[in-house]
């Protein structure tokens, strides 16, 4: 099995630079002038320290030039429907990570391309030239390997791990690379004087299950070997559409927890409005830095498409956690 990790950069950046490119020339972002949060922000933005989730008052005062853009929720809806018909032109086995991302199985579209990596450059220079934006594609054996990978080649660039280069390439990250270890997990292995994932390959079970208890240390072990049985969910007759979202850090910030519920709500309604489908029933997952995990559901009145209502049911859901 090979998996492709695609994600745009800076997506919602990016979309809006797309339409005006005066914007790819100064550091802006997408979100609020005032009171809010960073949606997304440009690389330029980023030299400065702006970041996607952060305070908007904190970026004006990190970088006092940059712009502020307001959101434009349905052209993000237009340029991710674009790039999944663009997925889906390489490969039907296809599955969503969020609007600006998906996982492509391509195993059996290599041969057309003649290697994993030209397919892959092919696929950036359609989505390049149709949308106007930038991807980074991560190629591996293991899902989590090709997120890993796709995240190491942004932006705007390609890295292939084959089956050989997968253990060593795991092994040289940091731990804090890994989806599910935040900075409080982090500081526990530090403890424990690991800070490599190699390290943590090398440490014996024991050891790692009485500092982190025998679940986080079978999870860890597991990621550290490249253990991965994730297969791509191809949606066939769907019953339910689903998306997530794993935080670079802890967050306890709520403003950020809305914006990214609000980015999850869109992504899904658009999806929905896709398929023809309404929706009866919402749940909301949040799994917190100690793997435990709590869900939530509500059964609405009146099935919808409508991302302001799915929205709402999120935030009501989420402040009864």
């Amino acid at each position: 099995m090979i998996i492709a990790h695609v994600d745009a950069d800076a997506f919602y950046a990016s979309v809006e630079i797309a339409r005006d490119p005066e914007l790819g020339r100064v550091p802006m972002y997408v979100g609020a002038a005032g009171r809010g949060v960073v949606l997304s922000a440009n690389y330029l933005a980023r030299e400065h320290g702006v970041r996607s989730g952060m305070p908007a008052f904190q970026a004006r005062r990190l970088c006092p030039k940059v712009v502020a853009v307001k959101p434009d929720y349905s052209a993000y809806e237009a340029t991710s429907e674009a790039l999944f018909e663009t997925f889906l032109s390489i490969t039907p086995r296809v599955q969503a990570g969020s609007m600006e991302e998906a996982y492509l199985d391509i195993t059996g579209a290599i041969a057309r391309y003649g290697s994993a990596r030209a397919l892959a450059e092919e696929l950036r220079a359609t989505i390049a030239d149709e949308q106007r934006i930038t991807c980074s594609i991560g190629i591996a054996p293991a899902v989590f390997v090709a997120k890993l990978a796709s995240k190491q080649a942004k932006p705007d660039g390609v890295l292939e791990i084959s089956s050989d280069q997968m253990i060593p390439f795991l092994h040289g990250l940091s731990v804090s690379s890994l989806n599910g270890v935040g900075p409080a997990m982090t500081e526990q292995l530090a403890a424990l004087g690991i800070v490599r994932v190699g390290q943590i390959a090398h440490t014996k079970r024991a050891i790692l299950a009485r500092a982190m208890g025998e679940r986080t240390a079978d999870f860890l072990l597991s990621l550290a070997w490249g253990k991965d049985s994730t297969r791509i969910q191809v949606a066939t007759a769907q019953r339910s559409i689903s998306s997530e979202h794993t935080f670079a850090h802890d967050v306890d910030d709520a403003d950020v927890v809305h914006t990214e519920l609000l980015r999850i709500a869109s992504g899904l309604a658009r999806r929905l409005r896709g398929e023809q489908m309404l929706a009866k029933t919402v749940t909301l997952t949040i799994r917190l830095a100690d793997f435990r995990t709590h869900t939530r559901s509500v059964t609405l009145a009146y099935p919808t498409d409508l991302t302001g209502e799915v929205y709402q049911c999120a935030i009501q859901l989420y402040q009864r956690l």
